[in-house]
């Protein structure tokens, strides 16, 4: 996985949410940190193509970001908030985001079967999404992101509202995806996760004012 950006912005009216971000990411885990408004969420919610830059450049493994049938195909993305398909039970709704990703039955069956296991929610098949707990809300999200075998996984901050014990889980099973190739993009506020991460960049007003590994900026800040 190769991550090619060339001097991205993204406006909202007046308001400046990234200027002229350049970097380009490789295999394996990065984070991004920044105060609120930094641009974080912004940044992941173009690279997921759900929203468009106001001016510059992003490809992926070579495919422009403007293919996006393309681009989803290999993104999985956990967003801050998960508020879709409130009245659908947790099985129903990955089911049906498996078929919208058009993954075979079988394989959309046994996928969904194993991700519900791997995030504790194997009891929770047929409850309705509006009636679980916000750290049960963020669990399914992230299967949900894993749900088509993405190569990139981009998630804002994944961990928000899980238990410990959870949580150590979690950040197994990404390392052991960054290990099979997948590479992962992370936003966390919490800085013992950051320090997990292969590399950390640091935003500031919409700029990527540092981009290095964790013992890097350590020792260099």
């Amino acid at each position: 996985m190769e991550i090619v950006i060339n001097n991205l912005s993204k406006n909202y009216g007046k308001k400046s949410a990234l200027k002229n971000v350049s970097v380009t990411i490789h295999s394996g885990m990065y984070g991004l940190l920044g105060r609120n408004g930094a641009g974080k969420t912004s940044l992941m919610r173009i690279l997921a193509t759900l929203s468009v830059p106001s001016s510059g450049e992003i490809s992926m493994n070579g495919i422009p970001i403007k293919e996006t049938t393309k681009i989803r195909e290999i993104v999985g993305y956990l967003p801050q908030d998960f508020s879709f398909y409130r009245n659908m039970s947790v099985y129903g709704a990955m089911d049906y985001l498996g078929l919208l990703s058009n993954i075979p039955d079988k394989v959309r069956k046994e996928r969904i079967s194993a991700l519900l296991e791997q995030v504790n929610l194997k009891e929770n098949v047929r409850t309705k999404v509006k009636a679980l707990s916000g750290g049960m809300k963020r669990r399914l999200s992230l299967a949900i992101a894993l749900l088509g075998n993405p190569q990139l996984l981009i998630l804002d901050e994944p961990t928000v509202g899980i238990d410990p014990s959870l949580r150590k889980k979690i950040w197994k099973e990404l390392f052991a995806l960054r290990d099979n190739g997948v590479g992962i993009l992370v936003t966390t506020h919490v800085m013992d996760e950051a320090e997990l991460t292969d590399k950390i960049g640091l935003l500031l007003g919409g700029k990527i004012i540092a981009f290095d590994t964790p013992k890097n900026l350590k020792e260099g800040y």
